[in-house]
């Protein structure tokens, strides 16, 4: 017996998604806050990447809240004994995207 793939249909652009994170946005939002001195998407420079925060957190409920906290406040001891220094510059509009961003980089 042959075997026949269907056609598939032709593939247009995607569509953006209710909600969906900006990530275009987002990047330019942690360049504009300085985040990237300190953080890389995929590695450590100083603090973790991108990445490894949101395998950290992506699962837990109050995950957002958790880490605007944790940027508005600056701390160390989570992630080893660098001091992240805290971040009030940041609008919480602003600090909502680039956390909704990281946390989607799992």
């Amino acid at each position: 017996a042959t075997v026949v793939a269907a056609a598939s249909p032709p593939v247009g652009p995607a569509k953006p998604v209710p909600g969906a994170v900006d990530g275009k946005a987002a990047i330019e939002l942690t360049q504009k806050y300085a985040c990237t001195a300190c953080h890389g998407n995929d590695k450590k420079i100083v603090g973790p990447g991108f990445r490894e925060i949101a395998s950290k957190y992506a699962g837990r409920p109050d995950g957002v809240g958790y880490l605007a906290g944790k940027i508005k406040a600056g701390g160390s001891g989570v992630w080893g004994t660098v001091a992240m220094p805290p971040n009030k510059k940041v609008s919480d509009k602003d600090l909502k995207k680039i956390i909704s961003w990281i946390l989607a980089q799992k």
